[in-house]
């Protein structure tokens, strides 16, 4: 093989030696960042993945919040009507969060089921819903019982 060839094809060689370990670092990275949205019965049926970062929502139970005396620990209850799923939060909620509506919670699954959450999402108006709550309880053919459409997005 000529010399100038065999050169031109090494240099191509570590050129795509190199392209593929640094889209294969990408990749990594951008894995570990991820958290995947899982409704109340997929996490029930143990969809869902323990000590991975979740996001979980759906309605929160009536009656279901529990409030730590002297503490902000507080648990409570996300259904999508099908099954529900405790989750244990321990910071301060947003002011928008109460019982009936939807939120999202991220955090990771304990052995117990439980979701620890590390941020707890709630709407901003009347008329918004999560999409993935939305979509969730769509697919389950249960929206809330107050509802009769599908819930609106928010506007921009």
């Amino acid at each position: 093989m000529n010399p100038k060839r065999k050169q031109r094809l090494l240099l191509i060689g570590l050129l795509v030696g190199g392209v593929a370990v640094a889209v294969s670092l990408v990749l990594y990275a951008l894995n570990s960042n991820i958290n995947l949205f899982y409704t109340p019965t997929q996490i029930a049926q143990g969809e869902a993945p323990q000590g991975r970062e979740i996001r979980a929502g759906g309605m929160v139970v009536e009656g279901s919040v529990q409030r730590a005396s002297g503490a902000l620990d507080v648990q409570f209850g996300v259904t999508d009507y099908a099954h529900t799923v405790t989750v244990s939060y321990d910071k301060i909620l947003p002011d928008l969060f109460r019982e009936g509506q939807g939120i999202v919670a991220v955090g990771q699954l304990n052995a117990e089921g439980v979701l620890v959450a590390s941020q707890v999402l709630a709407k901003h108006d009347e008329n918004y819903m999560p999409p993935e709550v939305a979509e969730a309880l769509k697919q389950s053919g249960r929206l809330p019982p107050d509802s009769e459409s599908a819930p609106v997005k928010a506007q921009p």
